[in-house]
């Protein structure tokens, strides 16, 4: 008995630590072997395609992810809504693959990277795999938030080599376009710890954004933008073949194109800022567009009724671009309506969402560009301190969680390989 008790306790011991680690971090490692062989996402014209078939995307934008896993109290966040996720029939999530210089930083100064942030997105990935869901990855922020180019400016500025100290400098800096380059370079050639996939070998991942929303006010006519899309896309393209790549555009129409200003929204700021939707979005080594949908940040003293005329004309705008000019699918990669504006409702808001979502389904229906829509943004619960006026935690009000559920289900008849790759599909529909 006592040789016994000798060997059950370090057994025992040994059992308890193996629980923690499965418990902490999921079966991301166990049981890869016996997971369907995942493929990557595709474009062929202006449609997404997996395995052969059409791919028309409901997703949504959760950009905490890697923040939230770097912390072991908050990780369970990211477990809980890409679980969520799977559940509403989602597909893909778009997250940030950014946080330069801010707390928790993965990149704490040029090419100096926080090898535990670096682990925590290795963690976001292994969990996006394990519940089948994709992810769009952004690779900076055109904004301060996360660092963004204020912060590749001052440390180019800091090091004496910066050009100048207005943060549009981003663009056209050779010093400040190394810093970048090194940083893609090391994200694309990451191995991930979990998974041991090399991030430009796993199909988890969709694509890459080269930026959030981009501006460049300093240059209206958009030739310094546009460089730097030429230039980074094809850098992307140079390391990462297998991946589709998108810009992280707004959507809005450049000065070169008067018959489509129309469509921009009203004043002439919109195709001020440096950007210019067909233009940038023609570029060879850009895959797909990505059009935002802020129409209450957009208009000034309009009501609920001019936003929804404006969001109808937007994207049908967009789509026939895509159709007819581009050849290139377009993604609503964020969309969204401020609890903030006058004489707000949930009610409201969930009309204009099912207004976004019937407009994708009808373009899924007849084949079209228009490739699906990401809102801004879902929460789990317990996280006020990240919620702004878009954020919702969906499974709190039944109607809304149902939108996106009925929205998912109907896309499984336009893509019929969905439920071979997600089995969750069988369950919800």
């Amino acid at each position: 008995m006592g040789a016994g008790n000798g060997l059950f306790y370090p057994l025992f011991a040994f059992a308890t630590v193996v629980f923690f680690i499965y418990t902490s971090f999921g079966d991301v490692r166990f049981g890869f072997e016996e997971e369907i062989e995942l493929g990557f996402v595709e474009r062929k014209g202006s449609q997404f395609v997996l395995d052969g078939k059409a791919f028309y995307i409901n997703g949504w934008n959760s950009y905490w992810l890697m923040v939230q896993s770097v912390d072991a109290y908050t990780r369970p966040r990211v477990r809980e809504m890409f679980k969520a996720g799977a559940k509403m029939g989602l597909t893909v999530c778009r997250t940030w693959a950014f946080n330069d210089g801010d707390y928790n930083a993965l990149q704490t100064s040029p090419g100096v990277f926080n090898e535990e942030a670096f682990k925590a997105l290795d963690y976001v990935i292994a969990e996006a795999r394990r519940h089948r869901i994709r992810l769009l990855l952004s690779l900076v922020n055109n904004l301060r938030a996360y660092g963004g180019k204020d912060q590749y400016v001052k440390w180019a500025w800091q090091e004496g080599v910066g050009l100048s100290s207005s943060n549009d400098s981003f663009f056209y800096d050779p010093s400040i376009r190394s810093y970048f380059k090194s940083y893609v370079k090391t994200i694309l050639t990451r191995k991930n710890t979990i998974t041991g996939i090399e991030y430009r070998h796993d199909p988890i991942i969709f694509g890459w954004e080269l930026i959030n929303e981009p501006r460049c006010v300093t240059d209206p006519s958009g030739d310094t933008l546009q460089d730097w899309i030429e230039e980074m896309s094809t850098f992307v393209k140079s390391i990462d073949k297998k991946h589709l790549v998108t810009v992280g555009l707004e959507g809005f129409y450049g000065p070169n194109d008067p018959k489509r200003l129309t469509a921009n929204p009203p004043e002439e700021w919109a195709s001020k800022l440096g950007s210019d939707f067909i233009r940038n979005s023609q570029t060879s080594n850009i895959d797909f567009t990505s059009v935002h949908i802020y129409a209450d940040h957009w208009f000034h003293k309009q009501v609920f009724e001019d936003y929804m005329k404006f969001v109808s004309k937007w994207m049908h705008s967009h789509i026939e671009d895509g159709d007819n000019v581009l050849n290139k699918p377009v993604l609503f990669s964020e969309y969204g309506l401020s609890d903030t504006v006058k004489n707000f409702s949930l009610s409201n808001r969930e009309t204009m969402y099912k207004t976004i979502l019937d407009i994708s389904f009808n373009s899924a229906k007849k084949n079209r560009s228009g490739a699906g829509a990401l809102v801004w943004q879902f929460l789990v619960g317990g996280m006020s301190e990240l919620i702004d006026d878009f954020g919702m935690v969906p499974w709190e009000r039944s109607s809304t969680y149902s939108l996106f559920i009925k929205h998912s289900c109907r896309l499984t008849k336009v893509n019929k390989g969905l439920t071979q790759q997600n089995p969750s599909f069988k369950q919800l529909c």
